[in-house]
């Protein structure tokens, strides 16, 4: 699933030229349904795409209630953000890579209602970059002075 700036990024690039096609990551994005929660995108480019229009949590619900699948989504921090306030979201993986930028979009907004996570599972790989599955857990229960 993509919110729409990442779906044209996307699409622009895994969608388009036979290397990106060819690529493992390109093979996998390209045999799997795509869906897009956009609402300026009307006629997607990319086969195998779908743009959920109406009722974005009517549909992201019947989509998880499929049977056989999950649905993934890649970047689309605004999307992710939804999802969470929402509560659409049933575990996240979060990568991270050991680089401080100093700068760029925060994942998780400064304002908003806060959100338990229990840690399902965490590794490391040899470079530092840390992989850890959270699942919601409703409000956190903070200590009372």
């Amino acid at each position: 699933m993509f919110g729409g700036r990442t779906y044209e990024l996307f699409a622009g690039s895994w969608g388009t030229t036979e290397q990106m096609r060819a690529h493992p990551i390109g093979v996998a994005l390209n045999q799997t349904p795509k869906y897009v929660a956009s609402a300026t995108l009307t006629a997607p480019r990319w086969a195998g795409a779908t743009v959920l229009s109406g009722d974005l949590a009517a549909a992201i619900r019947e989509l998880k209630a499929r049977p056989g699948g999950e649905l993934q989504v890649h970047g689309s921090g605004t999307l992710i953000r939804w999802l969470l306030d929402n509560d659409l979201v049933d575990e996240m993986t979060l990568l991270v890579v050991p680089v401080v930028l100093g700068q760029g979009t925060r994942l998780f907004p400064g304002t908003g209602p806060d959100i338990a996570l229990d840690l399902a599972g965490s590794q490391a790989d040899t470079k530092g970059v840390t992989i850890q599955v959270y699942r919601p857990a409703g409000r956190p229960q903070y200590a009372t002075g």
